[in-house]
């Protein structure tokens, strides 16, 4: 089996949801010998942000392109080939103001194309992913799960997920981080015990 690893925090080793997410990665693998991990740090090797040069790019005959196109193009086939090969995605998703870290938008913009990963039908959208199991790492200085303030953040996540197809969704959630020692100790604390007991118990 082919597991993707996204990490997306920019704090480095102080990041809750690295160790969270790495928490999952070596607890599926546990589980299932079968695993075969490809990870990608979103924050230490970024990619470039959606912009006229993807498009440009991805419209340009592989003749004519420059070298910029040329490396925006291969940017987005390698990012789209990555999760489209996997067989379950981990992704690290810390809130920053509210919402998903930018760099992990711009992951999201790479793998959001038409006639891969959904397709427009006379019924309305299609998502092709369907297969695919995805472990969502939330973390947060606050709570705001079921809260307005969460619309940006996990709301966004199950809507996009769901958009190309994937239901089989879990949360692992570690919030109220920035509430305190006691809070964040707790928090970490619950959400390896979810790790440890919950997520693998059936494998």
């Amino acid at each position: 089996m082919k597991l993707l690893h996204i990490d997306s925090s920019i704090l480095g080793d102080n990041s809750a949801s690295r160790q969270l997410s790495q928490s999952v990665v070596q607890a599926w693998k546990a589980a299932d010998s079968s695993v075969e991990v490809v990870y990608r740090d979103l924050a230490a090797d970024a990619i470039s942000h959606f912009s006229s040069a993807t498009l440009l790019a991805a419209g340009t005959p592989q003749e004519l392109r420059d070298a910029a196109l040329a490396h925006e193009a291969s940017l987005s086939a390698q990012t789209l080939q990555e999760f489209l090969d996997a067989d379950a995605v981990v992704i690290g998703a810390p809130m920053y103001n509210f919402s998903i870290a930018s760099q992990l938008k711009a992951w999201i913009d790479r793998i959001a194309v038409a006639g891969k990963t959904f397709r427009y039908t006379e019924a309305g959208p299609e998502g092709l992913c369907g297969d695919k199991k995805v472990i969502v790492v939330s973390t947060a200085g606050g709570l705001h799960v079921g809260q307005p303030t969460g619309v940006g953040h996990e709301d966004f996540l199950k809507v996009f997920l769901g958009f190309i197809g994937i239901t089989d969704v879990e949360f692992v959630r570690a919030h109220g981080l920035a509430y305190g020692e006691e809070p964040r100790s707790n928090a970490l604390q619950a959400a390896q015990a979810q790790i440890a007991n919950e997520l693998f118990a059936a494998a």
